[in-house]
């Protein structure tokens, strides 16, 4: 068996999917994408499959190491992006080849369920309560929202005041038993990462994410010391080399993408040595259906396990939806605030060939938006 055809499908909202296919007629699926940068990441994937035609598609192994380690430069989130969707589509054709889903090659599951969260909006405390007892009405045990829009270099007390007051309605509207995580997303400085933790601490958030920009990990040992409340982070970090630092620093929850951080085949090392901190993993996922089923496979496989994001609903998802490009919906239907262990082979979906196809006629060019504080200076997004 032999790779003999890749393509990319740049769909919406804001997704790459590829394509590998066979010339015994198997196909795999993948999802490399950086959000913002998904014709440069296509551009990245074409480049890499010069490589992979007419070679044997189970050596996935032999295969992430070339494409991640064969050249001079290596790493950053477009490469790493690039070879996580190939690594999904390879995995993909294992598990169908053998008939089993990818995380019985690798040793089989630890649980028969995945906890997930849901996403939340809304600007005003009466709205992110209505929207999360929403989510709770879905059948989930647990809700994400973002911290707050753009924050100054160092936050009022009424910038504070107002991001408690949010997080505040949504801990009312879901009660003590389930879980509310906050996504700063790096927007407020090392100063006013330390007041919102401070302030939101009797909240109990089951995580804090990104108080910081990951160039500034340096200051993440600090940070954590100043607080019991756990902080997350690892959606721009792309290797173990790169997590280490911040798992030296003492996170309590690591969060690799599977279509950043080099797929299937890195996420397993990067959980692997969270493993060795005792920090739990939550792979971040607000993308596609390549992304969520490659994830879960992991999910599986992981002891040190907590709990899944998917993107049902989440504002990025504009006129198309998490399920839109499956053939069976029912693969990621909630039960109890978990998405039952899948069972088809390979990463365990069947895409909608004809409807990826459509899309991809048809388009995108999402882009991060540019945000600016009063006097005209750039805010981080």
């Amino acid at each position: 068996m032999r790779v003999s055809r890749i393509e990319t499908f740049l769909v919406p909202p804001r997704w790459l999917f590829c394509r590998v296919e066979t010339d015994d007629g198997i196909v795999g699926w993948g999802e490399p994408v950086v959000e913002g940068r998904a014709a440069t990441v296509r551009a990245a994937v074409h480049e890499l499959a010069e490589y992979l035609i007419g070679k044997d598609p189970l050596r996935v192994e032999d295969h992430w190491q070339v494409l991640s380690r064969g050249g001079f430069y290596r790493g950053g989130p477009v490469l790493s992006s690039a070879v996580a969707g190939l690594d999904q589509a390879l995995w993909d054709i294992a598990g169908k080849a053998r008939g089993l889903p990818v995380h019985e090659l690798l040793g089989g599951p630890l649980r028969e369920s995945v906890r997930v969260y849901g996403w939340i909006g809304g600007d005003e405390p009466a709205e992110v309560g209505d929207a999360a007892a929403a989510q709770v009405a879905n059948g989930l045990t647990a809700v994400k929202m973002t911290a707050s829009g753009k924050l100054p270099r160092l936050a009022s007390a009424t910038d504070v005041q107002a991001v408690v007051d949010r997080v505040a309605a949504v801990r009312e509207a879901i009660g003590p038993h389930r879980d509310v995580a906050i996504d700063v997303h790096g927007r407020a400085t090392a100063g006013t990462a330390r007041q919102l933790i401070a302030a939101l601490a009797d909240l109990h958030p089951l995580f804090i994410e990104e108080p910081l920009l990951p160039e500034y990990g340096h200051l993440m040992p600090g940070l954590v010391a100043s607080t019991s409340v756990p902080i997350a982070t690892g959606e721009r970090l792309y290797s173990r080399s790169d997590f280490l630092p911040v798992l030296q620093a003492g996170i309590a929850v690591a969060q690799p993408d599977l279509s950043h951080a080099g797929g299937l085949t890195e996420v397993r090392r990067i959980a692997a040595l969270a493993e060795t901190f005792d920090v739990a993993l939550a792979p971040h996922c607000p993308l596609g259906p390549i992304a969520l089923a490659a994830s879960l496979q992991v999910d599986l496989l992981s002891p040190n396990f907590l709990i899944q994001e998917q993107s049902l609903g989440i504002h990025y998802n504009e006129g198309t939806d998490l399920l839109d490009y499956l053939v069976d919906r029912s693969v990621f239907e909630f039960a109890d605030g978990a998405v039952r262990r899948p069972l088809a082979p390979g990463l365990g979906i069947e895409v909608d060939e004809g409807a990826v196809r459509a899309a991809d006629r048809v388009g995108h060019a999402w882009r991060s938006p540019v945000w600016r504080h009063g006097d005209g200076s750039l805010a981080e997004w």
